[in-house]
């Protein structure tokens, strides 16, 4: 489960607002995470970065609810906080159930994965896990919540 290195910098294409905020995050490994997940969902989901407050998204989805309610939101997206990395799922964590457990050290909400160190994870299962979440959310309209996701 060795990871490559993550990228030194945040590289020159990735728009101003989006290199600025990882740049300005405080701790060292969660700015080198925050690199390395930059990188990892721009490939996985060919989408470009962009800042949604303190998430980076990529891509877009759009959502209904039983209820009507509806709406959209990133099909993809990763946020930097201080005790960890957090990845959205939201076609829930269930969904990836047999790739999480091959993932390495993590912990889940229900439609977040929490990770406190990207060395220490399989970045291919990670880049799965996403592309994955990614086809499920952008394939249509999505009609489940995470908590309801991942039959």
């Amino acid at each position: 489960m060795s990871a490559p290195e993550p990228p030194a910098a945040v590289p020159a294409d990735i728009p101003t607002d989006v290199a600025a905020f990882v740049e300005s995050v405080a701790r060292p490994a969660r700015r080198r995470d925050a690199r390395t997940l930059l990188e990892l969902m721009a490939r996985v989901t060919g989408e470009p970065p962009v800042l949604h407050g303190t998430i980076v998204g990529f891509g877009r989805y759009r959502y209904e609810y039983a209820s009507g309610r509806s709406g959209e939101g990133p099909a993809a997206a990763f946020a930097p906080r201080a005790a960890h990395s957090v990845v959205y799922l939201m076609d829930g964590v269930d969904a990836h159930a047999e790739d999480l457990a091959r993932l390495g050290p993590h912990r889940t909400g229900v439609g977040c994965l929490y990770l406190t160190n990207l060395e220490k994870v399989d970045l291919a299962v990670l880049g799965t896990i996403v592309a994955d979440s990614y086809a499920t959310l952008t394939s249509g309209t999505y009609g489940l919540r995470a908590r309801d996701g991942g039959a």
